[in-house]
């Protein structure tokens, strides 16, 4: 219940939970709040065109009460004579921010990486590398200047250097969100990125292997993991020979590393990158058979179960077995998931000799093969996490024995 007195350290000092609140009784507004844990916060109470605005003066750890009183009493002489202080504050807040943060580099590091992480965003450091080792051109640059010329130039030198276009919409889309959250943030007043229209893109692609190019993808695998472990046997004879350290043995593995693990299980269940990189051995039920994909890590947000085949299944198996003590499936340094494989998995393609063949293609693979074999579209659907059935039905055509029987049950 609050109670009525002039503000001053006594007073303060005898204020409990239980009265919540106490009003000054000089200063109109002026007040100090306690908090559950007895914390004191003052606030001066103004109306500003017949709205109540709450204008905190500051927290009892950082002033004193007769600090408050000055405040507080500078802050009403604004009120008085029509100045909305919690305004003025605020736009003094945004420039204080807009000065810090004036430049990209420093945005991007000190402020929306940090904010990326804090709020749990699965892919603040990949989001990071994008913005810095994409826009280098825009590092030093303030934040204020960036605009949609700036990017239409920087797009043509990618299209020149032969970017896939779907890469150039995710890195402008990236550069536009981390500019929008910087207007919110009051750093910027807005920016003009809107203007900057994403590529159209056929999003019908089915690229999937042939038996052939099946057999070669496997085939190149299996040869990798003999010649890395080849060479680390070869390697750690040299270093017995000179007397140096020996590096861990590969022999006893079954595989050299994680390259062949995440195509196999990619082939076999449909998972995206990010659902695979971020998959825990928690995430896999073996008695069961059964692995899942919580909802935070897959695109569409929700959680869906996928039973393991027997290829799916004896990978990760065996690589549990060579990786026991880790806590992701696929880890990289320090305890965190791996972020990244590409180099090695562009290689393997390379040496298979596939064409046009990128990693999310296996997934297209994966559901290929379940219509060819005439599983029903929406068993893939679920299999795959669509949301609903437009993405899934870019595979119908491969199941051409539907579509000749029902035109058949006409004349």
């Amino acid at each position: 219940m609050a109670i009525s007195s002039k503000i001053n350290v006594t007073s303060v000092k005898s204020l409990t939970v239980d009265d919540k609140r106490l009003n000054d009784t000089e200063i109109k507004g002026f007040h100090a709040r306690i908090s559950a844990k007895g914390g004191i916060s003052y606030y001066l109470f103004y109306r500003h065109n017949g709205k109540q605005v709450n204008y905190l003066l500051g927290k009892g750890s950082s002033i004193t009460p007769t600090q408050a009183r000055d405040m507080a009493k500078s802050q009403a002489g604004k009120v008085a004579s029509g100045i909305n202080v919690q305004s003025d504050k605020k736009v003094a807040k945004a420039k204080e921010l807009a000065k810090k943060f004036n430049k990209f580099s420093t945005y991007v590091e000190d402020k929306y990486h940090p904010w990326l992480i804090a709020n749990s965003t699965r892919t603040a450091d990949q989001i990071k590398s994008v913005l810095l080792n994409n826009f280098k051109e825009l590092a030093d640059m303030q934040l204020s200047e960036i605009s949609a010329w700036h990017i239409e130039q920087w797009r043509s030198k990618a299209k020149k250097l032969k970017k896939a276009e779907a890469t150039i919409n995710y890195n402008v889309n990236t550069l536009k969100g981390a500019l929008s959250r910087a207007v919110e943030w009051g750093v910027i007043d807005s920016h003009e990125l809107g203007k900057v229209k994403a590529y159209k893109l056929d999003n019908n692609r089915t690229r999937y292997l042939t038996p052939l190019e099946e057999q070669a993808l496997l085939s190149t695998l299996t040869e990798r993991d003999k010649l890395i472990k080849s060479k680390r046997l070869s390697a750690n004879e040299h270093r017995l020979k000179r007397g140096y350290p020996q590096q861990p043995s590969l022999s006893h593995h079954t595989y050299a590393d994680h390259i062949e693990p995440i195509v196999i299980l990619a082939m076999n269940t449909g998972m995206r990158r990010g659902e695979i990189l971020s998959l825990k051995w928690s995430n896999i039920d073996f008695p069961v058979k059964v692995l899942t994909i919580k909802g935070e890590s897959a695109k569409s947000g929700k959680t869906r179960h996928i039973p393991l085949n027997k290829a799916a299944f004896n990978v990760l198996t065996k690589w549990r077995e060579q990786n026991p003590f880790t806590a992701f499936v696929f880890e990289g340094s320090e305890g965190k998931a791996l972020t990244d494989f590409k180099k090695g998995f562009s290689k393997v393609v390379a040496d298979a000799e596939l064409q046009d063949f990128h990693f999310h293609d296996l997934r297209h693979h994966f559901a290929s093969q379940l219509v060819m074999k005439s599983v029903d579209l929406n068993t893939v659907r679920e299999l795959l996490g669509h949301a609903d059935m437009t993405m899934t039905l870019r595979y119908a055509h491969l199941a051409p024995e539907h579509k000749a029987a029902a035109v058949n049950l006409i004349g």
